[in-house]
């Protein structure tokens, strides 16, 4: 479901994490992600249907949860869970199905105060592909529909926001690096023999040759984490994003149990599937994506720094390593790196959000650390009412505009012309850009880039 785009339920990913059901990621177009209040790392602690009871989460399975959480499209059901920073909250979600739409990539035109640069911008939630159909829609066909686009409104850089894509088409991966590359190898993909096939673009056409940023955080994983690295290994663009990728660099299939059973053991049908790690990925330089991940160029602190979250924090997983790297031709044209990172340190210094998430995390940090529990009432209380003036705070600042100016462009398709709901979707995405300080320091980043280039 989640390679085609078309996704039901109410769009978390779940797991259970020592004793809880932990959020992994939300799936962006979903209920969740349109509702706004559930984010991963959050723990569910109970699920009740609209008003009734609910019921506790304590020791129960993944199973067990979805088969409370799911249900028939337009019905309630109320989470309580707890957020990295202690606070418990009650989220109500309609469910729904997922609207398709919002679940491809979309473009947008941004412009930051004083400055006379259009950046093109491009959210790609996953690198979707519908095997099913050969009209389909795939991720890469969309994202070079979206630069000509854009390049059609004049813009002189491009923002392509993996934040959040956790990966799918691994053959969209590689054809999406061949938009911003004239040939060459994207990635090696070795298995436990040691026998490496590595994928190249051999479309020597290059769809945007500009100025190119690539933000990412700790849930950018698998394609998106391919990416990423390729586009750094070639000097083709500015990595941006929080300390490091997911660092999933491994390659899954699965095996259906039944297909390998006797008929003699139909009565115990169906035994389910054994999901088997066959391969990995390596970048180009030869380093391998799986554990550390892609280090940004340029680091951007977020509410998950610190926290132990990705594939290096998950039980047996698998450690890195390097396989040879490969001769490639790089990017003529490479981002001063130098000058771009101290001016974005400046700027991150001097801007009160990012100050504020920064002092915020090391708060959550230190408390986490701290394995005495105050017995006195009144110092409990004080400590959480002291961790939720700090979310408080920052919650506020968030929903500040940064002074971007965005123009998306599904707002010139007709059809959206003619819906009322698809408008306030448009008018509420450009709300959303106008707000993140993420996007904002990414634009001035690629404005000091032209800057240098002139």
């Amino acid at each position: 479901m989640a390679m085609s785009g078309t996704l039901e339920g109410i769009g978390a990913t779940l797991r259970e994490d020592d004793g809880y059901i932990r959020v992994v990621a939300i799936i962006p177009g979903s209920a969740s992600w349109r509702q706004k209040e559930l984010k991963a790392e959050d723990r569910i602690l109970k699920v009740a249907q609209g008003s009734e009871e609910p019921v506790d989460l304590a020791d129960a399975s993944v199973q067990e949860a979805v088969r409370l959480i799911r249900g028939p499209k337009g019905t309630e059901v109320r989470l309580t869970v707890r957020k990295p920073d202690g606070r418990i909250k009650v989220i109500p979600i309609i469910r729904d199905v997922v609207v398709v739409e919002e679940s491809y990539a979309k473009s947008a035109v941004l412009e930051a105060p004083g400055s006379k640069l259009k950046v093109g911008y491009i959210s790609l939630p996953s690198f979707y592909h519908d095997f099913q159909s050969p009209q389909g829609r795939t991720s890469a066909g969309d994202v070079r529909r979206e630069l000509e686009r854009l390049k059609e409104q004049g813009v002189g850089a491009v923002v392509l926001d993996l934040r959040g894509n956790g990966g799918g088409s691994l053959d969209d991966a590689v054809k999406m690096a061949g938009l911003f590359l004239p040939w060459g190898p994207v990635v090696q993909v070795r298995d436990r023999e040691g026998m490496a096939n590595v994928l190249e673009d051999t479309d020597p056409s290059v769809a945007f040759a500009g100025p190119l940023a690539v933000l990412v955080n700790t849930f950018s994983a698998s394609a998106s984490e391919i990416l990423a690295a390729a586009m750094q290994d070639y000097g083709r663009a500015v990595v941006i994003g929080t300390d490091t990728t997911f660092g999933k660099g491994t390659v899954q299939t699965l095996i259906d149990l039944d297909n390998l059973a006797a008929p003699a053991d139909a009565a115990f049908k169906p035994l389910g599937s054994l999901k088997l790690t066959i391969q990995k990925f390596y970048r180009v330089n030869g380093g391998s994506t799986q554990s550390r991940g892609v280090v940004p160029d340029i680091l951007i602190p977020d509410g998950y720094t610190y926290l132990e979250v990705g594939e290096r924090s998950q039980d047996y997983a698998l450690p890195w390593d390097s396989a040879r790297p490969l001769r490639i031709q790089r990017w003529t044209d490479p981002p001063p790196l130098a000058d771009l990172q101290a001016k974005s340190r400046a700027r991150v210094a001097r801007n009160a959000y990012f100050k504020r998430m920064d002092s915020t995390v090391r708060a959550r940090q230190a408390r986490r650390a701290n394995e005495h529990v105050p017995l006195s009432l009144d110092r409990y209380f004080a400590d959480r009412e002291k961790a939720r003036a700090e979310s408080d705070s920052l919650e506020a600042l968030q929903k500040q505009a940064t002074g971007l100016v965005a123009s998306p462009l599904v707002s010139l398709n007709p059809a959206v012309a003619k819906d009322s709901i698809e408008q306030e979707k448009v008018r509420e995405w450009k709300e959303q850009l106008a707000k993140d300080a993420y996007i904002r320091e990414a634009v001035d980043v690629l404005g000091d880039w032209v800057a240098a280039k002139k």
